[in-house]
């Protein structure tokens, strides 16, 4: 069986390219076409790292929900103060400073489905609303650096809803209204140590009967904002002193802290 005849060198136009040639050509065009340049340190930080594959941001998302989890369980079972406190919401912020919103919405799920199967969904959601909330509350106006006194504000009325869900889940449990009932009971020891005061001639018979309970309940509410505001600024200083040591920097604080 006969084979047809090559084709003539100039009858199809084409010009025949050795192999490494045409390699050669096409690793030219290809420096040609990326532009090299050299990272400038002047400019914002490198976020290069959320351009990679899922693998690492899912881990280190896993990561820090479990380990905002444990500080939650070992702070609940064995208390060594006000220390771990000041760490719950920082594992969410940490997440939304690597990986944005969505890995931080997604560590705080995580970490309430798993204590809701280690401590039951009660505590779960104790963790939930306020720590996980202002976790990503506080990652969100980091990463857009805004003021320590815009975030403290928004997040101590956060925290102050936080305080009053707990409140409302107790009462539920326990099946009374846990606030009237602490605010009478305040209310009533209030009027006892009045009419004490004015027993032994320290204060005047017109003070009885000034303490009310929508006085007290006022006074309450001052109280636990004023509280969240002092624990919202501890969260920023344990922020400010660790995150940068992780690569995580939150805006600088006021002068007069930095004083």
């Amino acid at each position: 069986m006969s084979h047809p005849p090559d084709p003539a060198p100039g009858a199809t136009g084409a010009k025949f390219v050795p192999p490494a040639e045409a390699a050669e050509s096409d690793f030219d065009e290809l420096e040609t076409y990326l532009e090299y340049r050299a990272a400038d340190e002047s400019e914002a930080p490198d976020m290069s790292h959320q351009l990679k594959s899922g693998p690492l941001a899912m881990v280190e998302t896993a990561f820090l929900a479990s380990t905002a989890a444990l500080i939650w369980l070992v702070n609940t079972y064995f208390p060594p103060g006000p220390i771990l406190r000041m760490l719950f919401p920082l594992p969410m912020a940490l997440v939304y400073l690597r990986w944005g919103p969505r890995a931080a919405w997604m560590s705080a799920l995580v970490s309430g489905l798993l204590l809701s199967v280690l401590m039951g969904p009660p505590r779960s959601l104790l963790f939930l609303i306020p720590y996980a909330l202002l976790g990503v509350q506080l990652g969100f106006f980091w990463v857009r650096r805004a003021s320590w006194y815009v975030s403290i504000a928004v997040g101590s009325l956060l925290g102050t809803v936080g305080f009053f869900f707990r409140l409302w889940l107790s009462s539920l449990l326990v099946g009374e209204d846990l606030w009237v009932y602490l605010t009478t009971q305040v209310t009533q020891m209030l009027n006892w140590g009045l009419e004490r005061l004015v027993g032994l001639g320290v204060l005047d018979v017109g003070v009885l009967g000034q303490a009310n309970v929508e006085a007290v309940q006022l006074l309450a509410l001052v109280s636990v904002m004023a509280s969240n505001i002092i624990y919202l600024f501890t969260v920023h200083l344990a922020a400010w002193l660790l995150l940068g040591r992780l690569g995580a920097k939150i805006p600088e604080p006021p002068g007069w802290v930095q004083d």
